[in-house]
């Protein structure tokens, strides 16, 4: 199957809130019990906000907005953005990195999301977890040098922040562990691992799965001075028909103080949350979490105090993602819905869903950003809305009058480069004339 990356997901996910659209279909919570109910708590207490922020880069742009997010996801993932191919040269690699920072200069970008840990390996000389094979081709095999270290130095060089990006959970894009490399964890702990979907995937409902992902995560918070730690939308996976993902052991074991499996697993996903949380503060204070999910929380239909949207896919039921409580209860410093939709689609009108979002974010402390689908941008096979270059210069436009929406982050680097409808330059053309500080 192919890989499930960012794209196919939103892609998969368009195609439900179209079914959604054509026929009136609106989804309710699986288990029937406890709509828009809070879940009981089981896991650490509240982490308080940590109002501290790092230093910021060296050599911090001058000038301009301070504090406005211009960000770039730069996807390692089946080297969708870099590098460009498995196996090139050390310094192919670096020039390659080098090229994308500079590139996000040019567009007055000031934040960098780079993606260090894409299926359960490294992009820097962890001793949990082996190097990624989108480097050399081949799991476990030295590249020769240390592209986190090299990131974060490059980056502020040029006055860009630098966020680590993690995948917590997702192991491989196939499902035989032995083209794992021999000394991986899931090898190690087999019953740490479930299959589903063409994957694997470790599994959150076990505590030392938890325990073991924060370490290895957190390993490269402590070794580089990294301004942000980030996590995509991957939490639980999005249900396939005829599919169950096999947690009956784990739910066994410790889901019994439940009213349901989706309880237990959403406080599965908040334990891993505020504990990361806790952890970075502890480890380097003023580092910023942040989270990017999928862009609908819940429905209105569903519940009250969801978005006018009629989405097949919502987090919190489907992946089991308390996004919203996230927000509300600051367990993060900020999240970047992922806002793939343009204005007036139906299904998911994102001039309903941004100042919705906005609601949700207003005097929580949490800074809210918005995710931003420039590969739309002139896609042939995408709505008539995402051929004009405009479309996202709009996007900001009605940013602007939403003061709890404090910036954008643009999927992703290698669109940002390309931009082959001028969608890029058209907002920066519009919209950032100046430099601006990356927030802290």
């Amino acid at each position: 199957m192919g890989r499930p990356t960012r794209r196919t997901f939103a892609l998969a996910a368009l195609t439900a809130l179209t079914a959604a659209t054509e026929t009136g279909a609106t989804r309710t919570e699986p288990t029937g019990r406890r709509t828009g109910a809070r879940e009981p708590e089981r896991g650490p207490g509240p982490v308080e906000p940590d109002r501290r922020r790092a230093p910021g880069p060296a050599g911090g742009t001058a000038g301009g907005p301070a504090g406005e997010m211009r960000g770039v996801w730069l996807a390692t993932v089946g080297n969708r953005d870099w590098p460009s191919r498995p196996g090139l040269t050390a310094a192919a690699q670096r020039a390659e990195l080098t090229a994308h920072l500079d590139t996000a200069v040019r567009n007055r970008l000031n934040t960098v999301i780079f993606q260090v840990r894409p299926t359960a390996d490294a992009l820097w000389p962890s001793p949990y977890e082996p190097w990624s094979r989108c480097l050399t081709g081949t799991q476990g095999r030295d590249p020769g040098w240390d592209p986190l270290g090299t990131a974060v130095a490059e980056a502020h060089a040029r006055g860009l922040a630098l966020h680590a990006w993690f995948n917590p959970y997702r192991i491989a894009f196939d499902t035989d562990p032995a083209r794992l490399v021999a000394s991986h964890p899931a090898r190690r702990h087999p019953d740490w691992v479930v299959t589903y979907g063409g994957m694997l995937y470790y599994n959150p409902g076990l505590p030392e799965v938890r325990a073991f992902v924060q370490d290895a995560m957190l390993d490269a918070v402590a070794r580089y001075p990294v301004d942000g730690v980030h996590f995509d939308d991957y939490f639980y996976p999005r249900p396939m028909p005829g599919q169950s993902f096999d947690d009956d052991a784990a739910y066994d074991a410790h889901g019994g103080a439940f009213p349901n499996r989706a309880a237990w697993r959403r406080d599965n996903v908040d334990r891993l949350v505020r504990g990361t949380a806790d952890r970075i503060r502890r480890t380097r204070p003023g580092t910023r979490f942040g989270i990017s999910p999928f862009g609908v929380w819940r429905n209105a239909a569903t519940d009250p105090l969801g978005s006018d949207t009629g989405a097949g896919v919502q987090t919190y039921d489907d992946l089991h993602a308390d996004t919203r409580r996230w927000v509300r209860e600051h367990w993060i410093d900020y999240l970047v819905p992922q806002l793939y939709w343009n204005i007036g689609l139906p299904a998911a009108d994102y001039a309903k869903l941004l100042p919705w979002w906005a609601e949700v974010a207003r005097g929580t402390g949490t800074d809210l950003y918005a995710g931003e689908a420039l590969y739309k941008a002139g896609d042939p096979a995408q709505p008539a809305a995402w051929q004009d270059p405009a479309e996202l210069s709009r996007h900001l436009a009605l940013a602007a009058d939403l003061p709890q929406v404090r910036g954008h982050v643009f999927f992703a680097a290698r669109e940002v480069a390309a931009d082959p409808v001028g969608a890029m330059a058209r907002v920066v053309a519009d919209h950032y004339g100046q430099p601006a500080r990356p927030p802290r």
